[in-house]
């Protein structure tokens, strides 16, 4: 019988619920370079970066208490907000603020990344093996949207599809996804 891993976040989610200080400050200092790597990779800008991660840790301090362990990590749960904070603030910009991805403006912070973390969690395994069953774009797909954080219009673009044919693919993926998971 595998080992069971726990998530070290997952303590401090209650007690950021509760009002604790401290924890939101382990929870900030475990985190937010990885966070602030994700807004900066959308935005391309470290002054937008810095409003959104602000936005993101004010939001998980009025919602840490509908975190469930049950669902996902701490990790994936705060980079799904961190994710949707920086798209919402891309799209805010308008339609001609899309830029190319900036691949030098990564921040190292010898923290394992997001793939590494999702393989070291219990279910890593099973998803894997289910995004193996995807046809090779349809993985390809979800994988960029998710991993590397672009918004489906870039994805679009950088796949020269049409955005409708992405958003399909990526939605057909995921139900395929649910279903190999569920088994």
């Amino acid at each position: 019988m595998p080992a069971i891993r726990t998530d070290p976040l997952a303590e401090l989610l209650p007690r950021i619920a509760s009002g604790d200080r401290l924890a939101m400050r382990r929870l900030y200092d475990a985190t937010s370079a990885k966070l602030f790597g994700v807004c900066l990779r959308i935005l391309s800008d470290r002054d937008e970066s810095e409003d959104v991660l602000q936005e993101v840790y004010l939001t998980i301090w009025r919602r840490a208490d509908r975190f469930d362990a049950g669902r996902a990590s701490v990790m994936a749960w705060i980079s799904t907000i961190a994710r949707n904070r920086a798209i919402d603030r891309l799209r805010a910009r308008g339609p001609l603020a899309y830029a190319d991805p900036v691949e030098d403006l990564e921040i190292e912070d010898g923290a394992p990344g997001a793939q590494a973390l999702l393989e070291a969690a219990q279910d890593g395994e099973a998803l894997g093996r289910c995004l193996s069953e995807l046809d090779a774009r349809i993985q390809a797909a979800i994988r960029t949207a998710f991993f590397e954080g672009i918004t489906y219009e870039a994805l679009a673009r950088r796949l020269d599809a049409p955005l409708g044919t992405v958003k399909s693919w990526i939605r057909r993926g995921l139900l395929k996804l649910k279903g190999c998971l569920e088994r």
